[in-house]
């Protein structure tokens, strides 16, 4: 484990306040579960609970269905990391953490849909490098739970003849409400 020199007390109520600088590195909101881990018996662990991560055998079964069914490239997200992904080569997208546009789309709880072919920007799926690896439309739909932005379904093509329309859209906001039923149980 990586020391960060910071030293917190623990307040009358057993509260300790997590530093702005990590949360921020970490992209802990307020309201974020994080889970506790005891690291042997002198030692404890926090770690930001992922309800989807939870599921992720599910979701990449899920996700392996959709892309079979339209063809196209699909990514489910918490809200930090991709999960699960089908439909291409996993080791670009797998386990890596969404773009600050996926990020805002999922915090605002709005679909965002991107085309290369009408749109200026693409935007990057991806922070590693905020390139967009040759995708040519996209669709990011929010999952949410109970009200609260848990992560996304992200629908991709890298075919420069195909225009990602209202079909997709629909499909990717029943899956998004059908991953939120899910976790909901």
């Amino acid at each position: 484990m990586k020391s960060t020199g910071i030293v917190r007390r623990i307040d009358d109520l057993g509260r300790v306040v997590i530093p702005k600088e990590i949360r921020r590195t970490l992209r802990i909101k307020e309201g974020d579960a994080l889970e506790i881990f005891l690291d042997g018996t002198e030692g404890v662990f926090l770690k930001k609970y992922s309800q989807i991560k939870v599921l992720s055998d599910f979701i990449t079964g899920y996700a392996e269905c959709i892309s079979a069914e339209t063809g196209h490239i699909v990514c489910i997200s918490d809200s930090d990391n991709i999960i699960a992904v089908s439909g291409m080569n996993k080791r670009e997208l797998v386990h890596k953490r969404i773009s600050h546009d996926i990020e805002t789309a999922i915090d605002n709880r709005s679909i965002l849909v991107r085309n290369a072919k009408t749109d200026e920007k693409m935007i990057a799926i991806t922070d590693e490098d905020e390139t967009t690896h040759g995708y040519c439309s996209c669709i990011i739909a929010p999952i949410v739970v109970s009200g609260d932005p848990i992560g996304a379904i992200i629908i991709l093509t890298k075919d420069t003849e195909v225009v990602l329309g209202e079909f997709e859209i629909k499909f990717a906001k029943a899956t998004a409400r059908f991953v939120a039923n899910q976790m909901e149980l």
